[in-house]
């Protein structure tokens, strides 16, 4: 075997066992051949003591606009139309293919580093952004955002760059890269450019990434318009027909639309925090969860959330729903590291990760339990969601392949990245 860790707390995520103590966790190309409480017997090329840590599954980052890490801080604290038209969209007028490779260089260090082993993204310099994540090691869903009203689709630029992204890297890495498409949301496209997209999609056999219901007048306005919330206007398109869909934010979806994710086996990637400091809206997924959807979590962009810590969003979902509804177990903590590991591996269309099991993908982190925001532990779960924080990060591993291990990033060059977006 290629590494073996020992002596330590490790929460699979897996049903029949979730937890274990003083357990081993064996790993040889690439996968997962072993976990339990008593040693193996084969002899492994090197030897992790993990007394004092904790190992779980690499969590998932399900909607995410990697190279917006250049906009940290840039506008903060306004209204979301301000915040765009005023202050995003502009600086995204200026962005070059230099710019974006290092912002998402930066990016994906700083997800490492706090324990995301996979994202799920939309954006545009595609080919750039896949560049960056092939030698990174990381897992990624990559997507052409595509926003058209009115132009010849197949004459449209981003049009070329969707099929160009998706010839390119679609699989590529052994599956490592998957390509998504994605239409940018409803209010910025016409009927004809999402039916389009959603083609594309279907002939593919790809996942389709939509914006929707991020904000009371985008679900309101199109209610006025159509008479029908998105979730059902992409319905009425046939834009699900054969497609899985993921919607992102969806915080005023209706049970009627949650009604119809769930029967295309769709999912929704919930970002509470950007959706909080945007006041943009809360998102019930407690009801969600209730109805049969499957949930996962992202951060949103740098530019809203400040961030890419999943940390955060795991405790943030496992609170805030206690307050709003006062009821304590509203979102207990197993479930909302749920969000973050099995659903997000099922909201990407992988069955390979957010477990670890035997013969899944050995996308491992592990977390240094010595600190004493975390002792003592009376439960690793809960201490995980309450206390833990990205920080606490001290080794991150995608198939096998250590990517961060205390401080050092073994395939990014962090100083180059950190000069590349303040150039």
């Amino acid at each position: 075997m290629d590494i073996l860790f020992e002596n330590a707390k490790v929460i699979t995520m897996d049903e029949a066992a979730p937890y274990l103590e003083n357990a081993y966790v064996a790993v040889k190309g690439g996968k997962i051949v072993y976990i339990g409480e008593a040693a193996p017997q084969e002899q492994a090329k090197r030897r992790i003591d993990a007394r004092g840590k904790l190992l779980m599954p690499g969590l998932i980052n399900g909607h995410t606009h990697v190279p917006m890490t250049l906009f940290r801080g840039l506008s903060d604290d306004c209204e979301l139309d301000v915040w765009l038209r005023e202050h995003i969209w502009p600086a995204e007028d200026k962005l070059t293919s230099e710019s974006v490779r290092a912002g998402t260089e930066l990016s994906i260090a700083e997800m490492l580093a706090s324990g995301t082993t996979s994202f799920s993204d939309s954006y545009f310099f595609v080919e750039d952004i896949a560049e960056v994540v092939q030698t990174s090691g990381i897992k990624a869903n990559l997507s052409r955002s595509i926003i058209g009203n009115g132009e010849d689709f197949e004459n449209m630029p981003s049009v070329s760059e969707m099929r160009e992204l998706f010839s390119r890297f679609h699989m590529a890495e052994g599956g490592r890269i998957r390509v998504d498409a994605s239409i940018h949301a409803e209010y910025t496209t016409e009927t004809k450019c999402r039916m389009k997209v959603a083609e594309f999609a279907k002939e593919n056999n790809l996942i389709l990434q939509i914006h929707t219901s991020e904000s009371k007048s985008e679900h309101e306005n199109c209610i006025t318009r159509y008479r029908k919330t998105p979730t059902e206007l992409f319905l009425s398109e046939g834009l699900f027909d054969g497609v899985r869909p993921l919607l992102a934010h969806c915080c005023y979806i209706t049970e009627h639309d949650m009604d119809i994710i769930k029967a295309h086996g769709g999912s929704v990637a919930s970002c509470v925090i950007s959706n909080l400091k945007l006041a943009s809206g809360i998102p019930d997924l407690p009801l969600m969860l209730e109805n049969g959807v499957n949930v996962s979590l992202g951060t949103d962009s740098v530019a809203s959330n400040n961030n890419t810590d999943m940390f955060e969003e795991i405790k943030l979902v496992a609170t805030l729903y206690k307050g709003i509804s006062l009821n304590p177990t509203a979102m207990d903590a197993l479930t909302a590291l749920c969000l973050a590991t099995v659903n997000g591996a099922r909201a990407q269309g992988r069955d390979d990760c957010g477990i670890l099991k035997e013969g899944y993908d050995a996308d491992i982190i592990m977390l240094d339990f010595d600190r004493p925001h975390l002792v003592p532990c009376h439960n690793a779960i809960s201490n995980t969601v309450y206390s833990a924080h990205g920080s606490d990060v001290v080794l991150t591993m995608v198939r096998g392949e250590i990517l961060y291990e205390n401080g050092e990033f073994k395939t990014i060059d962090i100083e180059r990245a950190k000069r590349g977006v303040m150039a």
